[in-house]
């Protein structure tokens, strides 16, 4: 059963870990996703992936805190295949410095990237979703980071953090519109492409004022895949949460649920 039929989905941040895979599940459910990424290669090596298995699917390249770009991506969309159903804004700029070592230039890039980002896509998708009469799905990427205390991630975890109540304010704004916006909650995720999984294990392997065991800490025993995301993100993406707005989906492997000195592994 293709639980998306018929419906065209712009995601933001198409990279190969989390971006690539809802792009991907997107489009095995029946949906026509619009892929975009500051980086163009990282747009296209996702969307040939979906065009290799049959799919419908379009890349565009751009700055998601450009208020230009964020309107001809759905200008774009809708000119394409009539509307936007769902809109995920995933886009992210990862950096991990904290308070006393951040230049607060970064730290405003990174909170304008992702709470930005998530406020120029969204506006333009509601617009477009009003105009359309569209009673869409947005989903907005938060983390564990955003509920819970990450020390030397000031910028990230601020802005996630943010996304919450983003979240809460614009699902409130666009009920009237039938317009649903709802958060989905990750951890820390273990890659499926092999590059990506290498660069990780290196980056967790090299020395941090704040050392970090993900896998022990966690009562399942390991880290999730972008594959463990998928029904979460196709059930909010879907009409079947016609009813579900203003609130969040975690998929953790229990991580925030944890007591915290626990140890399980």
């Amino acid at each position: 059963m293709n639980r998306l039929e018929g419906k065209s989905a712009i995601v933001t941040g198409a990279s190969p870990n989390i971006g690539g895979a809802i792009a991907r599940c997107f489009d095995a459910e029946g949906a026509r996703p619009f892929c975009t990424d500051v980086l163009g290669d990282t747009a296209q090596a996702c969307v040939e992936k979906i065009r290799a298995d049959g799919g419908d699917a379009f890349a565009v390249t751009g700055d998601v805190t450009d208020p230009e770009h964020a309107r001809s991506v759905v200008e774009q969309a809708v000119a394409r295949w009539g509307q936007v159903d769902v809109l995920v804004n995933n886009a992210v700029w990862f950096n991990q410095k904290g308070l006393l070592t951040m230049p607060v230039e970064e730290y405003r890039r990174q909170l304008d990237v992702i709470l930005g980002g998530a406020f120029l896509f969204t506006r333009a998708v509601a617009e477009s979703m009003i105009r359309t009469g569209t009673a869409g799905s947005v989903i907005n990427v938060l983390s564990t980071a955003a509920w819970q205390g990450q020390p030397g991630n000031i910028g990230y975890s601020t802005g996630k953090s943010g996304l919450i109540n983003f979240t809460r304010s614009t699902a409130m704004e666009l009920a009237e519109h039938g317009i649903r916006v709802n958060g989905f909650t990750p951890t820390a995720t273990q890659p499926e492409d092999p590059e990506l999984a290498r660069r990780m294990s290196e980056a967790l392997g090299r020395p941090s004022k704040y050392p970090m065991d993900f896998t022990a800490q966690f009562p399942l025993g390991r880290l999730p895949t972008p594959s463990d995301y998928v029904p979460a993100l196709v059930y909010l993406a879907a009409d079947e949460s016609r009813m579900v707005t203003g609130t969040n989906i975690t998929v953790d492997g229990g991580a925030t649920a944890k007591y915290w000195p626990w140890t399980p592994h």
